[in-house]
């Protein structure tokens, strides 16, 4: 499957805040579809099946994941030591694109992608234009040496107002650079998901 392009807001009525995706806010309030509005009137609920899935799609959604991108995640978290929800977070949010979008570079993880892929952002001082490149403990996560990428980055961190930069990044305003000094903590993930459910969804596979 091919990675999403469709209308988000659509998306953020169906599955809630996905920060990620996009930061424009619907003046709907029901979910899409014919039974938008019918669902909050006759109570019902979705099975267990369906809202383990709708977890899947809120992770798939927020990150722009293809499914096997995101069942490739899934068994390298299973793979290693440690409580395997965490894992799978961490792992998604030292990727490349996902970093730049925590540092405010972005606006969004689909804008980050579109830095990195232009050639935008350097990792330990050298061009990396693979959004999904997994970052390390002490990398340095900076700007290309050019004009026309330094100011671009430094016009979407002053749109983008990010105050808070987690504790796991040291973030240099003057260099644009920041450095990857642990793995991030659960609290430190903006998207709103109970990461067992996702877990739950590929037992079976």
């Amino acid at each position: 499957m091919s990675r999403y392009r469709g209308p988000k807001l659509k998306i953020s009525r169906r599955l809630g805040v996905l920060p990620g995706l996009t930061t424009k806010k619907s003046n709907k309030i029901n979910r899409p579809g014919k039974d938008g509005n019918t669902n909050a009137d006759t109570g019902k609920k979705l099975t267990e099946y369906g809202v383990r899935l709708e977890e899947k799609q809120k992770l798939k959604f927020n990150y722009g994941l293809t499914e096997n991108q995101l069942y490739r995640y899934i068994k390298e978290a299973r793979r290693r030591q440690g409580v395997t929800g965490l894992i799978l977070l961490q792992l998604l949010e030292m990727r490349l694109d996902t970093l730049c979008y925590t540092l405010g570079y972005a606006k969004s993880i689909g804008q980050a992608r579109q830095l990195v892929n232009h050639g935008h952002i350097t990792v330990n001082k050298k061009v990396v234009n693979i959004p999904s490149f997994q970052c390390r403990l002490n990398d340095i996560i900076g700007v290309k040496e050019k004009n026309s990428s330094k100011t671009l980055v430094e016009n979407n961190i002053k749109n983008n107002q990010v105050n808070n930069i987690p504790s796991h990044l040291k973030f240099d305003n003057l260099k644009l650079e920041a450095k990857i000094l642990d793995y991030c903590d659960r609290d430190d993930v903006a998207l709103p998901l109970d990461e067992l459910l996702v877990i739950e969804h590929y037992s079976r596979r």
